[in-house]
């Protein structure tokens, strides 16, 4: 009997030494309710877990939300594959983001609203994919870390028949 608690010995002290690891959702690493959980009085989806003592983020960059890197939906003005000024920067952050880790990439995903032929919509998705493509490229990112792809108007995140809606599907979105 004694023996065989002691080859049990190891696999017991293991499983608490993991079980102690774990965090318990929706606490932060000190124990305390994370911001943004619900019922904790944070405000919807916004989180703390990467947050430090001093302001500064060590978790995944592209949940920082001070980061331009969490922003990785870029929108675009009527019929025009332009890139909006409001977003120059954070496509220059993203661009340098993959500069600064070749072995990441990224797939660029463009989109157009309902209005136009579909034929139409697939090349403007194609062509705002392309504009971001062309400006991560400007900012030291390989040209094999990108991928582009057009679904022109295939994947509406809003299906109204409005400009509210149209605006939401007017976009380019960046999948790491």
């Amino acid at each position: 009997m004694k023996s065989r608690f002691l080859t049990l010995l190891p696999a017991l002290a293991l499983t608490l030494l993991f079980a102690g690891c774990a965090s318990t959702p929706g606490t932060d690493s000190e124990g305390g309710a994370a911001v943004g959980e619900p019922g904790q009085g944070g405000s919807e989806g916004a989180t703390t877990a990467g947050a430090r003592e001093g302001g500064s983020w060590s978790g995944n960059p592209f949940e920082d939300p001070d980061s331009l890197l969490s922003t990785q939906v870029i929108y675009f003005d009527f019929d025009t594959s332009e890139i909006r000024s409001d977003y120059q920067n954070v496509i220059v952050a993203h661009g340098e983001y993959l500069a600064a880790n070749p072995t990441v990439s990224v797939t660029v995903q463009g989109h157009a609203d309902e209005r136009g032929s579909r034929e139409y919509n697939i090349g403007l998705g194609e062509r705002r994919a392309n504009a971001v493509r062309r400006l991560l490229l400007t900012q030291g990112a390989f040209d094999t870390q990108i991928i582009t792809v057009s679904y022109g108007e295939e994947r509406p995140v809003d299906m109204g028949s409005n400009e509210t809606a149209w605006a939401k599907n007017r976009r380019a979105e960046l999948h790491y």
